[in-house]
């Protein structure tokens, strides 16, 4: 297989010095899902959203996977290094500083920004992950020594995520070097007002 490029919508806040936040949908969304959320945060913020690659059954999402829950693992390494190829590839042409990125993602664009974080613990300013699941079952990492900040929301009652392999991934994380602000919140796998509340405290003291 070889690289494809992404579908993408960027927006620039009219500042160079500006971070950019990486949208990144949940299945079935597009790269106009997460556009609104991204506002709530602020016109300081360049504008990256992307739109995954691999179709399945009609609903676009970034990685392929063999059941629900179940990754295909092979495909999310690849497609994670197709993103990141392609990231950089757009960065000169469309103005942003390829260094002052922040990943936000939901679902399976969370499960993709973490597998980034993984495979390039270096690339990433910054990552807000929605409901993630860890990416690889084997974490294999050089990790890093700049303390990356994580926001990190799972929710109570979320019936598609095990708690127990929550908590092993915020250790993992952890382990690996990442400043890791988790919030454990009391609903399912929506998210809720709450995550937009706690993620504006996060980004002004983390990248004000």
């Amino acid at each position: 297989m070889k690289f494809e490029p992404l579908k993408y919508i960027y927006q620039s806040s009219g500042n160079a010095a500006a971070y950019t936040l990486l949208l990144l949908h949940g299945t079935g969304g597009n790269e106009k899902d997460l556009i609104p959320l991204a506002k709530d945060f602020g016109d300081r913020f360049n504008i990256l959203s992307l739109r995954g690659n691999v179709n399945e059954h009609g609903m676009p999402r970034f990685f392929k996977r063999l059941g629900m829950g179940v990754f295909d693992e092979k495909d999310l390494d690849f497609r994670t290094d197709e993103m990141v190829s392609f990231i950089e590839s757009i960065a000169d042409k469309e103005g942003f500083d390829i260094t002052k990125l922040i990943a936000l993602g939901y679902s399976n664009g969370a499960n993709i920004a973490g597998s980034t974080l993984i495979k390039y613990p270096e690339f990433l300013a910054g990552a807000i992950l929605y409901r993630p699941m860890q990416p690889f079952k084997e974490v294999k990492s050089i990790g890093t020594d700049t303390g990356v900040p994580v926001f990190f929301s799972s929710g109570r009652l979320d019936p598609t995520i095990n708690p127990n392999e929550t908590v092993e991934y915020l250790d993992k994380l952890k382990e690996l070097g990442f400043t890791v602000e988790h919030h454990d919140l009391l609903t399912g796998h929506n998210l809720t007002q709450n995550d937009i509340e706690l993620t504006t405290e996060w980004l002004n003291m983390n990248f004000a």
